[in-house]
This record gives structure tokens, sequence and C-alpha cells, in this order.
């Protein structure tokens, strides 16, 4: 999406005086300072920075994995932290799609029984869980890879075991904590190509981690965080 395109998009996710604090060896630790941010329909969103300056919690606040300390995230306009607990774990599964850097896959398990597993989590019937499955797994190139163990997969192999684990249950946003960093540059690459992809073709919002700077330049935004603010490097 060109940048002109992305700047008329409707809004999807916006932040208002987003504020995290932790608690560390007695000491009030903000990580988060107040972060306003509009995050548009369709947009790639590349959040790099620092290590330790807050990306992955701004991620987290983001999927709603985490609370902030402070201040508004509204989805569509609807302020979801005003959800319980159980409101928000299912919309979290309906949402919004996961992607880490170590993957957290189910090594006991095979890549088809990987993918399955938010569907089922969302008590979709089986055979429905399995077509959905198979069907995300072919689409990331992983046809011949079914019914193989995790563990026996390649790293860049795993990674688009997680892409496909995060989308088959087709949220309207994914999320990406350096989905590429664990990996070789020609595995890394692949995966980068995915993601682009299947925004394209899904119309997805992607919010994507990195510290890969050329990677973050081919996506339509990128923000820096920085004291615990964000900041534009790139479209507006």
């Amino acid at each position: 999406m060109t940048e002109s395109a992305t700047s008329q998009m409707p809004v999807k996710i916006e932040l208002r005086g987003l504020t995290k604090t932790f608690r560390h060896n007695g000491n009030q630790v903000e990580v988060l300072a107040g972060v306003d941010l509009d995050i548009r329909q369709g947009e790639t969103l590349a959040v790099v920075g620092a290590s330790g300056v807050g990306k992955s919690t701004l991620l987290h606040i983001l999927g709603t994995l985490e609370r902030p300390s402070a201040g508004k995230v509204r989805w569509d306009g609807e302020d979801v932290f005003s959800l319980d607990d159980r409101s928000l774990a299912a919309f979290r599964n309906r949402k919004v799609g996961f992607v880490f850097q170590f993957h957290h896959l189910l090594a006991e398990f095979n890549a088809l029984e990987n993918v399955m597993m938010p569907a089922l989590i969302a008590r979709l019937p089986q055979p429905v869980a399995r077509e959905q499955a198979e069907a995300i797994l072919v689409r990331v190139g992983l046809k011949e890879r079914l019914t193989h163990r995790v563990s026996t997969l390649s790293g860049g192999e795993q990674q688009r075991v997680a892409v496909a684990r995060a989308l088959v249950l087709q949220p309207e946003v994914l999320l990406a904590d350096e989905p590429t960093g664990n990996l070789d540059p020609k595995s890394g690459g692949r995966v980068q190509e995915l993601i682009l992809e299947l925004n394209r073709e899904r119309g997805l919002t992607s919010v994507i981690v990195t510290h890969n700077l050329e990677m973050a330049r081919t996506l339509d935004r990128q923000i820096t965080l920085l004291e615990g603010k964000a900041l534009i490097l790139q479209g507006e």
C-alpha cells in the first residue's frame, strides 16, 4: 500500500496517552510514557528503537496481552481494556494474530497440529480447524511438511508455521515481534516477503517490531520508540 493510500484509510487502532510502568528492585520504571499513535486499516507499520525501550511491551499492549498503566487503546473506536478478562481473551483470539522471534511452537506436535491449535481453542469443529490449518500451511509453502514434527523443521520453516498459526483464524491485525531476528538472511527474507504478500492479499493491518532497518524500509511507515515516546520516522 502506498503512503498516500494508507493516509486515506480509516484508523484501526488508536493509542492515546499510553503509559506502562513496572516495579523493578522496589523502584517504579516507566517504559512507555504517553504514547499517541494512530494505526490505519491495512497498513504495515515498523516499530524500531534500541533494546529495552519498550517495543515488545507496546506490541503486547496493542494485542491486549498486557494492560496499560494509563491511557486508552481503541480498536475501531472501542476501548478494548474496558472489557473483562474473559471477553478480552475472546477478542484477542478472534482479532489478533501473533508471531514471535522465538515462535513458541509445541515441539511434540507436527506443523498441522500446531496451526490447528488456535482454531480448536476457538471451539471450531475439528474438521473445520484441520481444513483451515491445511489451507494456510499450503499458502505459506509447507504443503509437504504438514505431518512433520516442528522440531525436525528448519528455522525458516518453523517461523512460517508460526505465521500460519497466527493467521489460521483470519485475524484483522498481525503483530510480529522480531519475526526474522533469529533467522539467517535468506530464511528471514522469505518470511519478510510472506508477511508482506499476506498483508496485500488479505488487507491485514500489520505491526512489526524489528531491528532490521532494511525490512523496516519496505513497510508503509516507521516509528521509533525513544524515551517512551513514539516518533514518526517515515510517513504521517
